[in-house]
């Protein structure tokens, strides 16, 4: 049976195969009416990729047949390009495919996860993985000489058509660039990288994400208590605490200090789970709903993490856990919620208690605004738990 989120696929003993039926006025081309590859691989990212490969060239190889075959106009005033042969009435088929030569962007890719791939988090390859298919979807799997300045304008206006923020945008361009200077230099190409040097917009129309009501906070913290289950102590968790949803989920029940005087999160790498920034390694206080899930998960633990739906020793699969509670989260809340709209929250509720913005920032981890910032140890347990202790009573 084909695939509905991978066209001209299916799958057969857990790979994917790329099928497709031969046009019917191209039947006297072939031997058989469908086309059928075994493409060798699980992943459907990269069954995806090569399926629109694989179209793309047929498509440009069934066009160039009729061209042989139809009445074109003007094909009895062409020139033989050999003084012999007429390359619009020829049934000498015509080759497709790479037209410069040397590695395609597949090629190179897959030299740039065997080599920079290593110890990197399972992240680092679905990213990298993801930003290239979204070349090839765009300008098809081409040599990486053959890709130009229009492929990287076309590549840059798709992401931006698609609502992506000027970050992703930018994020995209990187990992496509860095799979292109690798193997460049690795493998001595003389060839320029058409997606250097390009405009990115450091803002889109992406949609802006907001913070959720207090009234719709309300109704979260209700239904978490209620349903008291892993996926609302995930979220009841960064309630309180200010925590992006990927650093929650990739805590380790270890990361729980509750015997301490102040109860608080560790906050810090794993190697299943990076931090976004340095200023992300901080240790939180816990209050309210954040302590109430902490003590959830501490009485539940059956394991090293406290969310083993979504991780596990090789990764911490972050984007599947926003997907299911995004979506819990607007039935309960309202259309526009979402679980990062918490974080943008717990800095407004900080702010209505008049909380230093320095401490604001050590609590979140976001980036320090100026280097003075930068000097000290930062603000006490004792005293950043007050302020956190008051933004909790409040709601």
């Amino acid at each position: 049976m084909l695939t509905n989120s991978t066209p001209y696929t299916f799958v057969r003993g857990g790979y994917f195969y790329y099928s497709r039926r031969v046009p019917a006025d191209l039947t006297w081309h072939y031997s058989y009416p469908r086309i059928v590859k075994a493409l060798r691989t699980r992943s459907t990212q990269k069954a995806r990729m090569l399926a629109v490969t694989a179209s793309s060239q047929l498509e440009t190889y069934w066009t160039q047949l009729r061209l042989l075959r139809g009445d074109v106009f003007g094909s009895n005033l062409v020139k033989p390009l050999d003084g012999s042969v007429n390359p619009l009435r020829t049934s000498i088929p015509v080759q497709v495919g790479r037209q410069s030569g040397g590695p395609t962007l597949l090629d190179a890719l897959d030299v740039y996860l065997t080599q920079r791939g290593k110890g990197r988090p399972k992240s680092f390859e679905v990213t990298a993985r993801r930003a290239c298919g979204y070349v090839i979807e765009v300008s098809t799997n081409k040599a990486l000489a053959d890709y130009d300045r229009s492929d990287a304008l076309r590549f840059r206006d798709w992401l931006i058509e698609r609502v992506l923020t000027g970050s992703s945008v930018t994020r995209n361009f990187s990992y496509v660039k860095a799979v292109i200077n690798f193997v460049t230099l690795e493998h001595g190409l003389e060839c320029q990288n058409a997606f250097a040097k390009v405009y990115l917009p450091s803002n889109t129309d992406a949609k802006k994400r907001h913070a959720v009501t207090p009234s719709n906070m309300a109704k979260i913290k209700a239904e978490c208590l209620s349903l008291d289950d892993d996926i609302r102590w995930l979220v009841a968790i960064i309630f309180d605490s200010g925590m992006r949803l990927s650093e929650a989920a990739g805590l380790m029940i270890d990361d729980l200090k509750l015997e301490e005087d102040i109860p608080y999160i560790d906050l810090k790498p794993h190697p299943h789970r990076r931090l976004k920034t340095a200023s992300s390694k901080r240790k939180i206080p816990l209050v309210g709903m954040s302590l109430w899930a902490a003590k959830r998960l501490k009485q539940h633990s059956a394991g090293l993490y406290c969310f083993p739906r979504y991780t596990n020793p090789e990764r911490c699969n972050s984007n599947s856990a926003s997907a299911a509670i995004n979506k819990w989260i607007k039935t309960v809340g309202g259309s526009n919620d979402v679980i990062h709209g918490l974080r943008h929250s717990f800095r407004d509720r900080l702010r209505a208690v008049e909380a230093p913005t320095d401490m604001i920032d050590q609590l979140g981890g976001w980036a320090l605004k100026s280097v003075g910032q930068g000097y000290g140890d930062g603000y006490s347990s004792d005293l950043t738990s007050r302020y956190l202790q008051k933004i909790s009573n409040s709601s």
